[in-house]
């Protein structure tokens, strides 16, 4: 029986992939950026980044063992617009119903090497709103961060199909 924690740890060394989950997450390339989703370019991959980063948190605590996931967020358009004319308030993203966000990716999920989930995908949440979470959160892209978890979750955790 000493020799069974020498085996253990032998194994996890041999066969670490089968224990572990992997999750990449990426943008594509951005071609320029819309003066009213994004005020600079650098604010646009800035926010491009932040939802990688936060997308790949999720994914890599959640994902079953053994399944990989390989996404790339393709367009953001995040909630609310910015309303120039409001003097004083160039700068604020106001929150409206019909401004919802927007995230269009692509996505891959694989099991042992089979494809379990694929496709082209663009996720709003017309109700963003009415979210308790996102709505008392001071993240500035809450809205965003709780519809790509909610994607993810059915999506790439539960492999629940696209809804036509």
């Amino acid at each position: 029986m000493r020799f069974a924690p020498a085996l253990l740890a032998l194994a996890l060394l041999v066969f670490p992939a089968a224990a572990q989950a992997a999750a990449v997450v990426t943008s594509a390339p951005a071609s320029g950026y819309d003066s009213n989703e994004f005020r600079s370019r650098a604010e646009r991959e800035a926010t491009f980044r932040e939802l990688e980063r936060d997308l790949r948190r999720r994914l890599d605590r959640r994902l079953p063992p053994g399944r990989d996931v390989r996404v790339t967020l393709l367009d953001v358009r995040p909630a609310g617009r910015f309303e120039p004319w409001r003097s004083g308030f160039e700068d604020v993203r106001v929150l409206r119903d019909v401004t919802p966000p927007r995230v269009t990716l692509r996505y891959e999920a694989r099991e042992r090497g089979r494809v379990v989930a694929a496709g082209d995908e663009t996720v709003t949440d017309l109700n963003y709103l009415s979210n308790p979470s996102s709505r008392l959160s001071s993240d500035r892209l809450a809205h965003e961060k709780a519809l790509l978890a909610d994607w993810a979750d059915a999506r790439l955790i539960r492999l629940r199909p696209q809804r036509r």
